[in-house]
């Protein structure tokens, strides 16, 4: 073999280790497109700075490969334009992680700096006396607009829960309706629960746009009824409707003792309710509930179902009374049919 041969052996050689060791070190350290930038100089040995932007796709790849110490300008002398040489893969590696490690530390600052002003917010919201101060803790919004780019805005502010009541009270009629926007991608780190009014889901449009919403993450219960529309994000601020569809008039609240009661409402509807897509689910009724509420449905009187129950009328009254408003109906006729759909009964 020819000395040449052999030098181009040689070269090709340390080349192909060169590639073997940034892939080792800097795959999935640093973004795909900037290692990818960082390949094709290592593969060409640097170029001249005048073509680093064709070589590299632009002038921003140049820049982040130069910030993060993975490449640099080297003089070739005084009469050679400049190049723009990539540095070995291990110094590579080393200049990332020390602008990973100025990164964290910036970011670090502006989040301690972010939770000390969130938390002089709040005390000062909570300790003022003065009309402004009130203001901050609960605001009436009356514009449209302003509504609707509130409810997008709390769902984006979530960062442990995002809390939704809806009873399916819309302005137009649910045939016209254009459904709901999709939730967000949380990637896991936000959990969605919704309750909403039984007759959501025995509507086929709100049938579907309750299961679009499960398929994209959500955990949804039904309740027969919901007094009204809310939307809670984390702990922190909530969204209340001030008319039956919320478009008319909102209320956003910020304060921490009214939402702390929000959330603490909402978790006692969860317990009650079924989850959505159940077949057969244990209703919120106390034994001596669904046991009347049995007896209910075969015909029985006030009068037998007390004696057969061994309690007074007026008990088993009170009995009918708390299943009434538990299931949302009037009549017991209803109150078989409706606890029969639900899987309450046989």
């Amino acid at each position: 073999m020819s000395i040449e041969a052999t030098t181009l052996c040689l070269v090709v050689s340390v080349d192909g280790q060169k590639q073997t060791n940034a892939q080792r070190l800097l795959a999935g350290v640093v973004p795909d497109e900037i290692f990818a930038s960082y390949s094709k100089l290592l593969a060409e040995d640097g170029c001249q700075e005048s073509d680093a932007a064709t070589l590299l796709g632009s002038a921003e790849q140049v820049a982040e490969l130069t910030a993060r110490g993975m490449a640099h300008l080297r003089p070739d002398g005084p009469l050679l334009p400049p190049r723009l040489v990539p540095a070995p893969p291990e110094l590579a590696l080393q200049g990332v992680l020390s602008e990973l490690s100025r990164r964290l530390v910036s970011d670090q600052e502006r989040l301690l700096a972010g939770h000390k002003r969130l938390s002089e917010f709040h005390q000062t919201s909570a300790t003022s006396s003065s009309s402004s101060g009130m203001d901050r803790l609960v605001q009436i919004v009356t514009d449209r607009d302003e509504i609707s780019r509130l409810s997008y805005a709390l769902i984006n502010a979530a960062r442990h829960d995002w809390l939704t009541l809806d009873n399916y009270v819309l302005e137009a009629p649910v045939e016209d309706a254009t459904g709901y926007a999709p939730l967000p991608v949380f990637e896991g780190q936000v959990q969605c629960r919704a309750i909403y009014e039984t007759r959501c889901a025995e509507h086929p449009i709100g049938a579907k746009t309750i299961e679009a919403a499960v398929a994209a993450g959500e955990q949804a219960r039904l309740l027969p009824r919901i007094g009204m529309k809310m939307k809670l994000a984390d702990e922190a601020v909530a969204l209340l409707p001030l008319t039956p569809t919320g478009m008319g008039g909102a209320l956003l609240v910020r304060s921490p003792v009214i939402v702390g009661a929000l959330r603490e409402y909402f978790e006692l509807l969860w317990e009650k309710a079924i989850p959505f897509g159940s077949t057969k689910a244990a209703g919120p009724l106390t034994s001596a509930q669904a046991q009347v509420l049995q007896l209910l449905t075969q015909g029985l009187s006030d009068e037998a179902i007390a004696r057969r129950m061994d309690i007074s009328v007026n008990t088993m009254r009170r009995h009918w009374t708390a299943i009434r408003d538990e299931l949302g109906v009037e009549t017991r006729f209803a109150a078989g049919a409706a606890a029969a759909r639900r899987g309450w009964i046989d």
